[in-house]
């Protein structure tokens, strides 16, 4: 979800090489494949915690980044640089990256609102800083207090901050609204496509599309994204679905088919959007990463190490609303008897 509140199973893996995916639900037909591997990005410690009353201290956020790192997660969203008065939840932002950094080969990443907080992801180093946009002109200003192209302006400028600096830190504009929003309503697929290449024509090094409220569908999903591909290539970075209504793993699937390798997901389904009355949050990781593994697609994530990191999350986030599924089906029994006999090897390698 790209806004905010203000302004593996490598043990037990099935392998279907994707030339020949089959459905795993109706398995005599065959259905478009898409990448064999993909990354998971873990969003929770920003997009989820930013979204719920709970404080979480510090030191627990590193342990839930060190608990996901060693269940193979190579990328994650460890905050964002906005005031601590409107954002207490992540006023912590600059030592959870620190703590990051000292993590061989993960991809630390943080959200920014505006230059300001640019400034201090570069100052503090990030391997990537995510820069919001709403296509719907309404939640942009309700949101960001700026229309969609004074964000692209404000692009260009972090863009040659960044340059002026020496920094390889790499910029994603990510388009949210990219379904609709209950502010405005419908949101045109142009306007959509027009804002992600001038994201890019900024300076943007990529860019990303969001269901920031839950309205998309299967359908809806492989068609903006297959006209996206058609436009930006693989520039086109990487998917953020909420799971709302529902369809969050199908909308997953559909951009996958499309060669989406990318997703954004948080633990135990936290967070959500404030201008979404019920919005039950983003893509639970551990569900996502099952489905991936259990079609075939490596993800490096070791699924039941993610399950004891969410159940000490509960205790860590005792009354909040967590969601998901799979864990409270659990493993299939298989499966679950798979893991407990083999050795505890994981391995995890960036895309």
């Amino acid at each position: 979800m790209y806004f905010l509140m203000v302004l593996g199973i490598s043990r037990i893996r099935q392998t279907h090489p994707p030339k020949t995916f089959m459905s795993p639900f109706f398995p005599s037909l065959p259905t478009k494949p898409g990448p064999g591997r993909a990354v998971v990005r873990e969003v929770g410690l920003r997009d989820g915690l930013q979204s719920i009353a709970t404080v979480l201290p510090t030191a627990r956020k590193i342990e839930w980044l060190d608990a996901a790192y060693a269940a193979g997660q190579r990328e994650i969203e460890v905050g964002s640089f906005v005031p601590a008065r409107l954002l207490p939840q992540l006023a912590d932002t600059a030592e959870v990256l620190a703590h990051a950094q000292t993590l061989p080969g993960l991809r630390a990443s943080v959200l920014v609102p505006n230059f300001k907080g640019a400034e201090r992801a570069l100052e503090h180093g990030a391997d990537l800083m995510v820069v919001p946009l709403s296509a719907s002109h309404a939640h942009s200003l309700a949101n960001l207090r700026k229309t969609p192209d004074e964000v692209v302006a404000e692009v260009a400028r972090i863009r040659a901050q960044r340059d002026a600096t020496g920094s390889r830190t790499l910029i994603e504009g990510g388009v949210g609204t990219a379904f609709g929003c209950t502010l405005q309503g419908e949101v045109a697929e142009g306007e959509v496509l027009r804002l992600m290449q001038a994201l890019l024509d900024a300076g943007a090094d990529r860019v990303s599309l969001a269901d920031t409220v839950g309205f998309a569908d299967p359908a809806s999903v492989q068609r903006l994204f297959e006209k996206a591909r058609a436009l930006v290539g693989e520039r086109l970075w990487c998917a953020h679905f909420h799971d709302t209504r529902g369809m969050g793993l199908a909308n997953v699937y559909a951009a996958w088919q499309t060669g989406i390798a990318r997703f954004d997901a948080c633990l135990a389904g936290i967070g959500g959007c404030p201008h979404a009355p019920g919005a039950s949050g983003n893509v639970a990781t551990e569900d996502l990463a099952f489905m991936l593994e259990r079609m075939g697609v490596d993800t490096g994530i070791d699924v039941p190490a993610l399950l004891v990191l969410r159940q000490r999350m509960a205790d860590w986030l005792a009354g909040e609303t967590l969601h998901g599924t799979l864990w409270q089906a659990g493993l299939p029994r298989a499966l679950a008897a798979a893991v407990a006999n083999a050795p505890a090897t994981l391995t995890a390698q960036p895309l």
